[in-house]
């Protein structure tokens, strides 16, 4: 049995198309679908109850973040796997279907993600990573690992020098399409709250890994995700939270490893990309205004 949870906050039409994906294409597995609302304010979640009467939701009065709203559909199942599924996606051939074989014919798996692709096709590198360690993100922000995609000193950020058509074993792998035996949750504990909306599947490999178990990259089974479908409407707020998971990761895993001046160091790049970001998004969003 599997459950998948699908956390929605103004997905608008991509969730009622995604789950709808679900449906047509996931065969041989016996699933339910949760869907945790997160106080949106358009009609996505009035449309799912109108055309899909077996979802179970959870409505929530405000916006409670990713992670506590996937723990709270996690708390209520009793499903051997756990799918945490973007609402932003569409499911490819029975893509699916072919995770939880894959899973089942390898009980050593903890977690395992598929390929994520772009509306175009071509693939996207976040589906794939490795742990940001202080060397491997110093590649990542310097801009080397883009310039260098092929080294596996410098780009292990997203292992662009992997195959991307090959199974590998992974540091982490992409919460748009995340599975992970319940037993692995039963193991490490469920997504840390502290987490709310970036970071927090990265955590949640990271725990696994050290606990003994393998996180899998496995490209037989294939989505499209509508990157930024559902951040786009507080793109700036979204923004601010990707860097304060950084700094959240940082502090949680490696800041004890490392001396006061190191970490002084990381946690000024982080600040100053976080800036330049926020910048950079006031000055578009200000000209988009002007249109």
């Amino acid at each position: 049995m599997l459950s998948i949870v699908i956390v929605n906050y103004n997905a608008g039409e991509f969730l009622k198309a995604c789950i709808e994906s679900v449906y047509k294409e996931t065969k041989d597995v016996s699933f339910d679908i949760w869907v945790v609302e997160n106080n949106s304010f358009d009609n996505s979640i009035k449309t799912i109850k109108n055309c899909f009467p077996d979802v179970h939701i959870i409505e929530n009065t405000r916006n409670v973040g990713f992670a506590k709203a996937n723990n709270m559909a996690i708390s209520k199942t009793s499903a051997d796997y756990i799918l945490m599924l973007n609402p932003d996606t569409l499911i490819k051939r029975n893509a699916i279907g072919k995770t939880v074989k894959f899973m089942e014919e390898n009980p050593k798996i903890g977690i395992a993600g598929c390929k994520v692709l772009n509306e175009d096709g071509t693939l996207q590198l976040a589906c794939r990573r490795s742990i940001p360690t202080p060397k491997i993100a110093f590649w990542r922000l310097t801009g080397l690992s883009f310039l260098f995609p092929k080294s596996e000193a410098m780009a292990r950020y997203n292992l662009t020098y992997l195959d991307p058509d090959k199974p590998h074993e992974v540091d982490a792998v992409s919460g748009a399409f995340l599975m992970i035996r319940k037993e692995v949750i039963d193991d490490i504990g469920v997504l840390d709250e502290n987490f709310f909306m970036y970071g927090e599947e990265l955590d949640w490999c990271f725990r696994a890994t050290k606990a003994g178990w393998l996180v899998m990259y496995y490209p037989s089974a294939k989505i499209i995700h509508y990157k930024g479908g559902c951040s786009k409407f507080n793109s700036r707020k979204a923004t601010l939270e990707f860097y304060r998971a950084m700094y959240l990761f940082h502090k949680k895993h490696f800041a004890k490893r490392h001396s006061t001046i190191i970490n002084y160091i990381i946690y000024t790049g982080i600040f100053l990309k976080a800036i330049g970001s926020w910048k950079s998004l006031l000055f578009f969003t200000k000209v988009g205004s002007k249109k």
